[in-house]
């Protein structure tokens, strides 16, 4: 069974060693707006909440606000963590589908009809154990963040150790963003998945 939402990166094999010390710099116009689109995210998810709650449904323009916040957010965060070198279009694309040409690929499915409206009801306090787990992954990611910066700043190329556990947790990530906003029912999986 695969979860309703994917997400994958195509890192160069060899990268300039100078990235890792100016992309998140570089990435900063596009922080700014991944921070005002998560307040806006966070606004339509409340009102997704709601919705479901009373009609058993999920708007479709409002899954698709979120699919592009996240979208947005998980392409941001790869350059800014130097996974790929191609500056990140200020693209706002609102469809399920990956619409391509960038190396971070993220597609969902949301479950638009026939919402389980106990576990949205209840959808903050039965993410918070998925939630916990997210950030022992995101704190162990973080210090393998930490030594790829050294390794790509001295050789130009990502550890595939660290490579493969880094898109894994941006994989449970973007799984767990889906979750929480309500763009599917199905609990994220406590493993760091493959696919």
């Amino acid at each position: 069974m695969t979860y309703p939402t994917t997400y994958d990166v195509e890192t160069p094999e060899k990268m300039a060693n100078w990235r890792p010390l100016v992309q998140w710099f570089l990435a900063i116009p596009h922080l700014i707006i991944v921070n005002v689109l998560e307040n806006v995210a966070g606004v339509v998810a409340f009102i997704s909440w709601f919705v479901i709650l009373f009609t058993g449904k999920l708007p479709e323009g409002l899954a698709n606000l979120q699919m592009m916040f996240l979208r947005y957010q998980a392409r941001t965060g790869a350059y800014a963590g130097f996974l790929h070198d191609q500056y990140p279009p200020f693209e706002f694309s609102t469809t399920a589908a990956e619409p391509g040409g960038n190396p971070v690929a993220v597609t969902f499915e949301p479950t638009l009809e026939n919402r389980n409206r106990l576990t949205v009801g209840l959808r903050i306090i039965w993410a918070i154990p998925i939630m916990l787990f997210m950030m022992v992954v995101g704190f162990v990611a973080f210090f393998a963040w930490i030594a790829a910066f050294f390794a790509v700043l001295f050789t130009g190329r990502w550890p595939a150790g660290l490579l493969d556990f880094v898109v894994k947790v941006n994989r449970l990530s973007i799984r767990v963003g889906a979750y929480l906003f309500l763009l599917t029912d199905e609990y994220p999986p406590f493993e760091l998945p493959t696919d």
